[in-house]
């Protein structure tokens, strides 16, 4: 899937001109926690969400406690810290450092980039005009309009369920060194040491979406340390 599949098409967006207290009405009147920030070109020059918003000198939450360390912050940073508190429109509140994906991005690409910038959405954009915004309720709300595939009696096998799943685990940094792994009537049984109970789960969780298979047995032991090490 791409993000044109799952992407909300009806964005409300904001102005740079905007005051904050009005973004403030727009998010509490439409149950939204974030928006873009357009210029008068329709092109997204920031975003603004409710992060923006929680330190505000009208509601008395412009303190920030802090540490013996932060008393060191130079004068920018206190000067940034200003204005994020008490300015009055959004291009002075707004974070710029704005990633926006295409309409034909991957979700998986997009799932990427929303975990490591921390960020809740992304606006999708083509020729640099909005045409859209993708956030993480939009990737669960396409997990949950996936159907149920629909049970199978598909009985594969022994030796083919035992060879497509050591090709699932083949390259996986968690599968467990020193595995053994018997099918027998469908059943797969593990065997050998294992480092963690997470890689035990991933060889199982492996095994599970394989048609076929009727459970797992785990028969793997831990990892003994050698003295001295």
């Amino acid at each position: 899937m791409r993000a044109s599949d799952v992407m909300t098409s009806n964005v409300i967006s904001v102005t740079p001109d905007m005051t904050v207290r009005e973004v403030a009405r727009i998010f509490v009147d439409n149950g939204i926690s974030g928006a873009p920030v357009l210029d008068a070109d329709g092109r997204v020059v920031g975003m603004i969400s409710e992060g923006d918003l929680l330190r505000r000198s009208e509601i008395g939450t412009d303190e920030r406690t802090r540490a013996s360390w932060l008393d060191l912050w130079s004068a920018s940073h206190e000067a940034r810290d200003y204005i994020k508190t008490h300015a009055v429109k959004v291009r002075d509140v707004m974070s710029t450092d704005v990633v926006t994906v295409e309409p034909d991005t991957p979700l998986g690409k997009v799932a990427g980039m929303l975990e490591t910038r921390r960020i809740k959405r992304v606006p999708v954009t083509q020729a640099g005009r909005l045409v859209g915004i993708l956030s993480r309720a939009n990737l669960v709300q396409a997990l949950a309009s996936v159907p149920d595939e629909p049970a199978t009696d598909v009985s594969l096998p022994d030796a083919e369920i035992r060879a497509m799943l050591m090709g699932e685990l083949a390259g996986h940094k968690w599968s467990f060194a020193g595995r053994n792994i018997v099918v027998t009537d469908g059943v797969v049984h593990l065997w050998g040491v294992f480092q963690s109970m997470e890689a035990v789960d991933a060889v199982r969780v492996a095994a599970e979406n394989i048609p076929g298979v009727k459970r797992v047995e785990d028969h793997t032991e831990p990892y003994q340390m050698m003295p001295g090490i």
